[in-house]
């Protein structure tokens, strides 16, 4: 197989937990060329998976058929001529693009309707007994009958590189703001799904207060996107002193971010992407889990502290607490987060 084309998720997380996936067709096809058709969302991590060879950026936007856009970029692929493609999301219009590209091998789960779009599938599996989601893109290499089963109970384990380029940029950011990038602890306070994903912003600011504290030349930097920017401020104005606190969510690029992190003493975040980008590279990081399971989209790192408290109520992988007490996140104190960023060191 001389060129692979992967249609890649829509989340930072999901894009992590794809590496094993690249990493594997690599490995059996150690000759061939991959491709990845990404969002400019999740497109730095691909960047950042040295199996990579292309990255192809598409503003494909969610729950919007672009429909003359998704010909386009059928008949743009069509010339490279691949030999595969993986498509990782479910949904229908993910498989038009290689469908129109008349890529012979066209391989997924069974998802929305897209019988004849997918042409070797698997089936989903079921919500209750669902693999960590690294294994789940990794067991689609198992459609092609000559390759090995793989064990699906072996935890896979993405790796992502840092941009040499994305490295100096923040590099530069850390000097302008006279920070000693070895005294570097990274909060991440935001989730996309909502709020029964993020730990209160009391706990963020006491636990960053406490770091500062213990550690006088430690520097504390919040970071997220855009929309994360309000918590960042809420963490800041919870703070008696903010000298040492830096509030860089939506301020740095995707890029920038795995740089900064990868630079970092310790990461503590919520069930995130940005959680998934710690584990990938290796940092000491503590996750904090509320409405999600651990088990379902673990941070696959050694490195890595879990805190779940497993309430009789979770997960109930809801956006909002069903019970209005959001005690699976509350419940967790920035003295039980601080004890374990100690441990990893």
């Amino acid at each position: 197989m001389n060129r692979i084309l992967i249609i890649a998720p829509n989340w930072i997380g999901d894009a992590v937990m794809s590496q094993p996936l690249l990493a594997n067709l690599k490995v059996i096809y150690p000759q061939s060329q991959i491709d990845v058709l990404a969002s400019p969302w999740v497109a730095p991590i691909y960047r950042a998976c040295a199996e990579v060879q292309q990255v192809i950026e598409a503003r494909l936007e969610h729950k919007q058929l672009q429909w003359s856009l998704r010909k386009q970029l059928a008949k743009q692929l069509e010339s490279n001529q691949y030999d595969a493609c993986f498509v990782l999301p479910n949904s229908l219009k993910s498989a038009l693009i290689p469908w129109l590209a008349n890529i012979p091998l066209r391989i997924g789960y069974r998802g929305e309707m897209r019988f004849g779009l997918i042409n070797f599938a698997l089936d989903n599996p079921s919500k209750i007994h669902r693999p960590p989601m690294a294994n789940h893109y990794l067991a689609l290499c198992n459609v092609m009958n000559h390759l090995k089963e793989i064990d699906s109970k072996k935890p896979a384990d993405p790796k992502l590189n840092i941009s040499p380029v994305a490295k100096a940029s923040i590099g530069t950011k850390l000097q302008a703001a006279s920070i000693n990038e070895k005294s570097i602890y990274v909060l991440c306070p935001g989730a996309e799904y909502g709020a029964t994903k993020r730990w209160p912003t009391e706990h963020f600011a006491n636990l960053a207060q406490q770091l500062i504290e213990n550690e006088p030349d430690a520097h504390v930097i919040l970071l997220g996107s855009k929309s994360d920017h309000a918590l960042g401020e809420q963490i800041l104005s919870k703070m008696a002193n903010t000298s040492q606190i830096q509030n860089w969510c939506g301020e740095t690029s995707l890029d920038e971010a795995i740089a900064l992190i990868g630079l970092s003493k310790a990461l503590v975040s919520n069930d995130s992407g940005l959680m998934h980008i710690g584990a990938a590279l290796k940092v000491p990081q503590v996750a904090i889990f509320g409405s999600s399971d651990p088990h379902h989209t673990p941070p696959l790192s050694d490195r890595a502290e879990v805190i779940w408290l497993n309430l009789p109520c979770s997960p109930c992988h809801k956006r909002e607490c069903p019970l209005g007490h959001l005690k699976c996140l509350k419940d967790i104190s920035p003295t039980t987060v601080l004890g374990a960023i100690q441990t990893l060191h």
